[in-house]
């Protein structure tokens, strides 16, 4: 521990009976130039940030007359700093929760050593220069201690606000999306889904149905989380609102409600595209009122699947787009033996991706086969072998909506 002389102990000493005067000058006069302070409650300023002044004055002064001491008293006065930082951080704590801006907190505390500074100045006699530089180093020395406590202490606790905040946000939107949250609540206005609102259903282009996940399987979980964060950022861009979802990496299906739109922007797609890292489905539908929210989404979710299981390219659809899948995909008292025709083919994955390409592109075997990568001949012989299987003759009308249907049913029941 760096020793002080006994000069600069004296002078520290005499500015001790100043404390109260200094602290009043902090909270009432040189804090009020900073930006946002003069804003703050007067019980505030008065008691707990010239409380805090106070304290930390006077923990500077005691670490001055703890250092003219011998060096074998060095571990308890660090343990008194230690408990000194004590105050700190739970008035960090404090304005933190309060949602007080950092940069106010730092720089009061950074003004509160000038002041203090002054103190030490005005109260040097002249031939106490040498003693006035000796506590101006200490004082240069120990203010990253305090500033270092504060901010981390602050960081950590608005972390945690944040992070609960976002949870809090998170059960409101699945409360709501699953209907347990009743339409009136109180809540519903801290989303600003008071009214009409619409209701998107966004997924991957590849995989067993609506999807926020990464379009690799192997993605890890730090890479998912930094996604996500981009396709919300993208929505919240993209509608000019925070947007409140439900995005998970670690299931399938992401959920959006935007407060008051009417319609998407027209490079929406574009968008989450390039946030998601390749191509999105994206199903939209609107909600009237708070309470359309539920069906609202199992519909857009309904409507990503038969998009998905018809072959439609990634783009945003809607239920106009799917309206006759989507009628032939419910489920009925027919539907399991429409969904049984496709049987024969089941165990070949890739004659049933071809014939729903194949579907999805309004039956053109060049298109189908551009975009499986194959020969138009190889489409040509696949479709020979699933007619041969199932009996669905693909060149009639009949069979087109039969092949369309079994394909859905079956997306049904996985």
């Amino acid at each position: 521990m760096q020793e002080i002389s006994e000069a600069a102990r004296a002078l520290a000493l005499r500015c001790e009976p100043e404390v109260n005067a200094l602290a009043r000058r902090m909270s009432r006069e040189s804090f009020e130039q900073l930006p946002g302070y003069a804003a703050l409650p007067d019980e505030m300023k008065d008691l707990e940030i010239a409380a805090t002044a106070r304290h930390g004055l006077r923990l500077f002064l005691r670490s001055v007359a703890e250092r003219s001491r011998p060096v074998d008293r060095g571990d308890a006065a660090g343990a008194s700093r230690a408990g000194g930082m004590r105050l700190f951080r739970e008035r960090a704590a404090q304005r933190a929760e309060e949602g007080m801006p950092l940069h106010l907190l730092l720089r009061s505390h950074a003004l509160g050593m000038y002041v203090l500074w002054q103190g030490l100045r005005e109260s040097a006699a002249p031939g106490e220069e040498a003693a006035l530089v000796e506590l101006a180093d200490l004082l240069l020395k120990s203010h990253h201690s305090v500033i270092g406590v504060v901010a981390e202490t602050y960081l950590d606790e608005r972390s945690a606000i944040d992070a609960e905040r976002r949870a809090h946000r998170r059960s409101l939107v699945r409360g709501l999306l699953d209907g347990t949250l009743p339409p009136g609540h109180v809540l519903l206005e801290q989303l600003g889904l008071d009214g009409p609102c619409l209701v998107l259903a966004v997924g991957t282009a590849t995989g067993p149905g609506p999807a926020a996940t990464a379009p690799s399987g192997k993605e890890g979980a730090v890479a998912a989380r930094r996604r996500l964060r981009r396709i919300q950022t993208a929505l919240d861009h993209a509608f000019g609102v925070e947007v409140p979802s439900l995005l998970d990496a670690g299931r399938d299906g992401g959920r959006a409600i935007v407060p008051g739109a009417a319609e998407p922007p027209d490079d929406l797609v574009a968008r989450l595209s390039r946030a998601a890292g390749g191509p999105v489905r994206i199903a939209v539908v609107p909600a009237a009122a708070p309470a359309d929210v539920p069906e609202s989404a199992r519909t857009a979710g309904e409507i990503l699947r038969v998009a998905r299981a018809c072959g439609l390219p990634p783009g945003l659809h809607r239920l106009d787009d799917v309206l006759l899948e989507y009628h032939l995909s419910r489920p009925g008292e027919s539907g399991r033996r429409i969904a049984a025709l496709l049987d024969p083919v089941a165990d070949r994955p890739e004659l049933l991706e071809t014939l729903r390409v194949h579907l999805g592109h309004g039956q053109d075997r060049r298109a189908t086969a551009h975009v499986l990568g194959l020969h138009p001949n190889t489409v040509d012989n696949r479709l020979a072998r699933i007619a041969e299987r199932t009996r669905i003759d693909l060149s009639s009308p009949k069979g087109t909506a039969t092949a369309i249907a079994a394909l859905l049913l079956r997306e049904t029941d996985t």
